[in-house]
């Protein structure tokens, strides 16, 4: 501590706002440091026991601190995890992040970010772990809701949207790098992939999040290529250091995220987390051994420094008092993005009128129906898990607009008393899906059980017991996913609804024509069964704590529905990649979603981009502006031709018109327009051909579409009939 009451830390910082290089600052703050101090930085600050036990009283109530120096005056990494808001405290919980994907606004991610960094600071954060960018190749991946979307582009525009809103306040981490989107088999599956793919269709959020400045990357459980992902030199240095030329930290995934302390270091992986683990075990001895040196130490242990010297010196320095935490203000955004996220798939006439929306003047009587309308069903109960000090649920939503209308509600799994509550009612609304039960993080009786899983854990105090014994009476009963096992979350089995709600379904609908569905899902969600003997299907997503106020709005017209699917539905499994959730080995293509659908020909029940609204809009006089350096702006005039006010997603879809692989598509663009009813506006649409880029094993390098013709579709949604098409040469 010097004279003037500041720490080395603090001095450090204003070096750094004065113009000092970072990574100059945490060399000096790394050699005022003991072998002790330094090899603490490189792991958790908890020991393993007591982190474990203390898990048990709820995953992450407080920050998880790493490689604090309390007399340098050194904070450490104190992580808090996500992505629907901050997991420590009672703070807001927001809509999942594909519900977010949902409305293709960056503009409103970014204010997510920001009111996230808020209140992690309120909480006494400084790392956010819960940008989670990974592809979701396949719609059972159990955690698809902690990611936007199935498009690269979309997915990375996304994510550095949040990287934004965040960094203004703390570091924030995009995970799970790389190939993360298999639950159940996450600690043993190896995924396969050639260069081309893992370049083209799995790396290009990553690189956009390090591009606009992404502080961290954790690493995955998985193995890629061989290798896990933890102490995959390749993934961590070849690609993020050598190629993209990063000077971020990277992290691993929590407690089996790295298989050996020396070679995890080697590959350049940062830091380990988030307790006294692997490293604190078995560095010592591997670098008596030769297995790893000292300089490899400097080399993590500076980077770490240097990140937080860097966040310190450029973050906000307001206020942040603990009544940030679930504030009006949060709350009113997070009903904002809820309702801006839920998806109208379907408004068709009963007695000549859409069903909806539904007027609370004119409604005398409604049925809420479904277990779900009643549940507090913000999402998975793993590591994303916010504990927001209060919740509004569908039925208690629907209620409270329409005061005037007796709201009559069957939360049984009885399709008869169901069917007998909408017979009587003016219109009848289901609220059908998934819980935390049936898709979230898993970690199951495998898991705890599995030796070389267990060997990752350092001696229990005195010796006493067995290591998987240990772990799960730690976890208690704060921590749903180990304690839960089997019975929660991982992968879903059944891309369907539970037969019980496809029968309630179907006995609402033949008993009331204004029947209104709302799923709650994360991912794509098999409907042929039923789909069609209902007039108004609405995507509702896990929709946050103000999610029953949001639906409400939507349904009564209070907003005027403007999500549109960050995927695309089949009408057929046949249509989906090949999935085992118990795999050990896969092999990943570059064909998912949408594109999949393209190549095998066949239509969507709902294609990319899809939703409509309450008016309808139209698309004039498109153009294209000049390519310069891979990027151009596509101009167009979105008229409203409808009665109510309402948001459109223009969105442009790219593919190459010659060559290899002439014809695939992908979303290269998209812009959010506010349009009057009756009025037009002029749009402007950024627009990148990078997602038309092919990977050049030679230079180690993607290449754009240069010389070559190019066809841009400005539309709606994927494939849409009144799409725009514009011909460029890139």
């Amino acid at each position: 501590m010097s004279d003037t009451g500041r720490t080395a830390f603090d001095q450090a910082v204003d070096r750094v706002r004065a113009g000092a290089a970072p990574a100059d600052e945490a060399a000096a703050l790394y050699a005022a440091l003991d072998d002790g101090e330094r090899l603490g930085l490189l792991d958790g600050d908890t020991p393993f026991w007591q982190g474990m036990a203390e898990m048990g009283q709820g995953y992450n109530v407080r920050p998880y601190v790493h490689g604090a120096v309390e007399r340098l005056g050194i904070p450490g990494i104190r992580f808090v995890d996500g992505p629907r808001g901050v997991v420590s405290g009672h703070g807001t919980a927001f809509p999942v992040s594909m519900a977010r994907g949902a409305t293709w606004d960056v503009d409103l991610e970014e204010e997510v970010g920001e009111a996230i960094g808020r209140e992690l600071r309120a909480i006494g954060g400084n790392f956010f772990g819960g940008v989670c960018i990974n592809l979701p190749r396949h719609p059972a991946w159990g955690r698809a809701q902690e990611t936007y979307g199935d498009e690269p582009f979309h997915l990375g525009e996304l994510g550095a949207a949040l990287t934004r809103g965040v960094e203004r306040y703390a570091m924030a981490c995009a995970k799970h790098y790389a190939l993360n989107s298999m639950e159940n088999a996450r600690f043993t599956v190896d995924v396969t992939v050639d260069e081309a793919t893992l370049h083209e269709v799995y790396l290009p959020h990553f690189r956009r999040a390090v591009d606009e400045g992404v502080s961290a990357i954790m690493s995955a459980y998985n193995s890629v290529n061989g290798e896990w992902a933890g102490q995959n030199h390749y993934l961590l240095t070849d690609v993020l250091r050598d190629q993209w030329g990063w000077d971020g930290i990277t992290v691993s995934d929590f407690i089996w995220g790295l298989r050996d302390a020396a070679a995890s270091l080697n590959a350049g992986l940062d830091l380990e987390e988030p307790f006294v683990q692997q490293r604190a075990r078995d560095l010592p001895r591997q670098l008596e051994a030769g297995e790893t040196t000292w300089e490899l130490v400097e080399r993590a242990g500076v980077r770490l420094l240097a990140a937080q010297l860097r966040s310190y010196a450029r973050r906000d320095q307001g206020d942040f008092p603990v009544e940030l935490m679930a504030s009006q203000a949060h709350r009113d955004l997070a009903r904002e993005v809820a309702r801006r996220a839920m998806v109208l798939l379907r408004n068709e006439p009963v007695e000549g009128a859409p069903v909806l929306p539904l007027d609370p003047a004119r409604v005398t009587s409604v049925a809420v129906v479904g277990r779900l309308a009643t549940a507090p069903n913000m999402g998975d109960k793993g590591s994303s898990d916010v504990r927001p000090p209060s919740h509004v649920t569908p039925a208690e939503g629907i209620r409270a607009a329409f005061p005037g209308a007796t709201v009559t509600v069957v939360d049984q799994d009885d399709p008869a008393a169901a069917a007998e509550a909408a017979r009587a009612a003016d219109v009848a609304v289901v609220v059908a899906g998934f819980d935390e039960r049936d898709e979230g993080e898993y970690v199951g009786s495998d898991t705890m059980n599995r030796p070389e899983l267990l060997a990752l854990f350092p001696e229990q105090p005195d010796g006493q017991g067995q290591a998987s014994d240990a772990i799960t009476a730690a976890a208690g009963e704060g921590n749903v996913v180990m304690t839960a096992g089997d019975e929660y979350g991982g992968d879903r089995r059944s891309l369907t609804l539970r037969p019980v709600d496809e029968e309630i379904i179907r006995a609402v609908a033949a008993a009331n024509p204004r029947t209104v569905v709302g799923i709650v899902a994360a991912g794509a969600v098999l409907m042929e069964r039923w789909q069609h003997d209902v007039p108004a299907l609405v995507m509702t997503w896990y929709a946050g704590m103000e999610g029953g106020h949001a639906l409400a709005d939507v349904l009564t017209g209070a907003h005027n529905p403007s999500g549109r699917l960050p995927f695309s539905v089949p009408t057929s499994e046949e249509h989906l990649p090949f999935f085992d959730r118990d795999a050990t080995a896969i092999t990943y293509d570059r064909f998912h979603g949408q594109r999949l659908l393209d190549r095998l020909g066949v239509e969507a029940a709902y294609p990319h981009g899809f939703g409509v609204s309450y008016t309808t809009f139209a698309v004039e006089d498109a153009a294209a502006g000049p390519v310069v350096d891979g990027a151009l702006t596509v101009t167009a005039r979105v008229r409203n031709t409808g009665e109510r006010d309402g948001r459109h997603v223009v969105q442009v879809y790219g593919r190459r018109t010659e060559g290899d692989r002439a014809g695939e598509t992908a979303v290269v663009g998209f812009a959010v327009a506010e349009v009057p009813a009756g009025q037009a506006v002029e749009v402007a649409v950024p627009v990148s051909l990078a997602p038309l880029s092919r990977w050049d094993a030679d230079a180690k390098r993607l290449r754009l579409p240069l010389g070559v013709g190019v066809e841009l579709d400005v539309a709606s949604h994927a494939h849409a009939a009144d799409a725009v098409t514009l011909r460029i040469e890139a």
